[in-house]
């Protein structure tokens, strides 16, 4: 967002997007080799050697960014940690301890209650970390909880369809890897276009279309799923899945950079992270306490018992987040700003400008 000018942000990121398309789309086939051929620890080895090799690069290569008289707010930052660290431990152990086991219920509550101290300080501390004054913007909002419901469906259907695939169909976890690539792969192709359509015609009605996509792709999945599904009834909704993702990866944050003022772009992008990542944690909670009460693992059509229910709340709420999509503004009819500038309050551009 620093590094371009307004009017082309959605091409570069949808550059930004094929680039992490095939980050996405490398991570089954090593993480499966790894898991196949050595052992399921050396995915978190792997990240130690890269994250040195780019430390160099990031301090002499990246421009920085900052916004004026911003400071520290530690009050803040002790708040969303905690609460946040306090959820995301509940959501992660629910399966295995149970959902009203007291660490799980301690953690929940104690999380929500420091999340909504978060909250009560953003909106009335002078300088806070997230000014909650940014989610009166509905497009800000919109695309905000549009996020944390697309990770949810996405993550949480990812997590049970990698594990069809070896318990189920009977792959190996590389060749399972392999066979998700018409999906993970999907934002390497569609990702530069989504981003230069946004440009075009505002992020609004491709973000949209691309969890409405995504949500057709898990229903079509949760509609065909059985023992003996082929690889082939699989590919159709794999694709439609990987085009919807692809599709809502670079117009979502040229959205999201839209809507707020350049000072609170640094603000507003942390915040998105974290709600995704939320989202994620949810997903693969939520779907996996579907899959548990209606199925499991002990056997094939067990497995796709618990897996088909699950399927369709990744569905819904990939659908549901298709809608607050729509709560986005229409991109506004006015000329567009300068290369270079960002809308203020008064001409603020809604979509993409």
């Amino acid at each position: 967002t620093a590094a371009v000018p307004a009017a082309r942000r959605g091409m570069a990121l949808g550059i930004y997007g094929a680039v992490t398309g095939l980050a996405v789309a490398s991570g089954p086939l090593i993480g499966g080799s790894l898991t196949e051929h050595i052992s399921w620890q050396w995915i978190f080895w792997l990240n130690v050697p890269i994250g040195l090799a780019l430390i160099p690069l990031a301090r002499l290569r990246l421009a920085e960014s900052t916004a004026p008289g911003a400071r520290l707010d530690i009050p803040g930052t002790l708040l969303i940690s905690g609460g946040l660290f306090g959820i995301v431990y509940a959501l992660v152990n629910a399966n295995a301890d149970g959902w009203t086991s007291a660490p799980v219920l301690t953690g929940l509550i104690l999380g929500s209650a420091l999340v909504a101290g978060f909250v009560h300080h953003g909106a009335t501390h002078a300088n806070p970390m997230l000014p909650m004054r940014l989610f009166r913007d509905r497009g800000f909002l919109g695309i905000n909880l549009a996020s944390l419901l697309m990770f949810l469906g996405m993550f949480g259907s990812i997590f049970l369809l990698s594990q069809f695939l070896q318990g189920v169909a009977g792959y190996s976890p590389t060749e399972a890897g392999l066979r998700m690539l018409p999906w993970t792969g999907m934002p390497m192709i569609v990702a530069p276009l989504a981003g230069i359509l946004s440009d075009r015609i505002g992020g609004r009605p491709v973000v949209a279309a691309g969890l409405a996509f995504q949500a057709l792709g898990l229903g079509w999945f949760a509609a065909i799923l059985s023992t003996d599904v082929s690889y082939a009834a699989q590919l159709p909704p794999l694709i439609l899945s990987g085009i919807g993702m692809a599709l809502y990866f670079a117009p979502a944050a040229n959205v999201l950079m839209s809507t707020v003022r350049p000072a609170d772009q640094g603000r507003a992008s942390g915040a998105n992270n974290a709600l995704r990542e939320l989202g994620g944690a949810l997903g693969v909670a939520v779907l996996a306490s579907v899959f548990s009460a209606q199925g499991g693992y002990e056997s094939p059509q067990a497995f796709t018992d618990g897996t088909v229910p699950a399927l369709w709340i990744g569905a819904g709420a990939v659908a549901l987040a298709a809608a607050l999509a729509l709560l986005v503004p229409r991109r506004s009819k006015t000329a567009p700003l300068p290369a270079g500038r960002t809308a203020t309050a008064p001409e603020k551009v809604p979509a993409a400008g």
